[in-house]
């Protein structure tokens, strides 16, 4: 897949317009900490797949609270690949990488968080690689699957 350049995920995004899959606002002071919320990115095509470098943003609460993965998966909600994050994170917000392999048949992706306590929720970003655009929405605490209209 031919692929111009890193891709930026500029999103140090607020709340959303809808509870469900809104587009996000863009001030980060309205985001629900206790979600693991994806607000950056970095996306670059490697020999291997891509290298995702994701900033993840969520209060941390010990061990027994904290941001526990962050994943890649198809519009349709099959993971690509998960970064397996292993302890809670002091630093906030923190950005960890891990390279996926996409196949050559799909352009957007979408880009979500999890954390122990609460699963899925906060800001997850919907990328399409081909055209270098990224738009966060809420994804809600029982994330749907997204289709190519949802593509920036």
């Amino acid at each position: 897949m031919a692929h111009a350049g890193g891709l930026a995920l500029a999103a140090l995004a607020g709340c959303a317009d809808d509870a469900d899959q809104g587009e996000a606002a863009a001030d980060g002071d309205d985001l629900d900490l206790r979600e693991a919320n994806v607000v950056d990115a970095v996306v670059d095509p490697t020999g291997d797949g891509y290298g995702f470098d994701v900033t993840l943003h969520h209060d941390d609460d010990g061990e027994e609270g904290y941001a526990n993965w962050w994943q890649v998966e198809r519009l349709d909600g099959d993971r690509l690949g998960r970064r397996d994050l292993l302890h809670a994170h002091s630093e906030q917000p923190f950005t960890r990488s891990e390279i996926i392999a996409v196949p050559d048949d799909v352009t957007c992706v979408v880009v979500r968080g999890h954390d122990q306590t609460h699963g899925y929720g906060g800001l997850a970003a919907v990328v399409d690689l081909d055209a270098e655009a990224v738009r966060t929405v809420d994804q809600g605490a029982d994330p749907g699957s997204f289709d190519a209209g949802d593509c920036p």
